[in-house]
């Protein structure tokens, strides 16, 4: 089963969310700030996607950090900050099982949906 990570009122969850409706993709949804993020799922993603991948550095979470943090941002401190200020996380984040993807986009999702048998 397909799980979507994110932030329910964020515009661009609202899209991917309404994308999988419309198209009959069973999911689940993790909500960042109603559920936490689960510090092995964090630990994971940082090895497979990397770090500067996960990091919404165009956000306003992300533009309200002090300096300090985001000028040292390594793999541990970013674990930190994304178990404890979810919001920094590129979102969607959806998991597929055997990989994840970031972000929306209408076409990626059309190719991504065909490819793997579902909808």
């Amino acid at each position: 089963m397909v799980k979507i990570y994110g932030i329910k009122n964020c515009d661009t969850m609202k899209k991917a969310r309404r994308y999988l409706d419309e198209n009959n993709i069973d999911y689940t949804f993790h909500d960042y700030r109603a559920d936490g993020v689960p510090e092995s799922d964090a630990k994971s993603w940082i090895k497979e996607l990397g770090t500067d991948a996960l990091i919404n550095r165009r956000g306003t979470s992300w533009r309200k950090l002090p300096d300090a943090i985001k000028e040292n941002l390594d793999d541990n401190r970013a674990l930190t900050l994304m178990c404890t200020n979810p919001a920094v996380i590129k979102r969607p984040l959806l998991d597929l099982g055997d990989r994840r993807i970031l972000g929306f986009k209408p076409s990626e999702y059309d190719a991504l949906f065909g490819q793997i048998g579902f909808g």
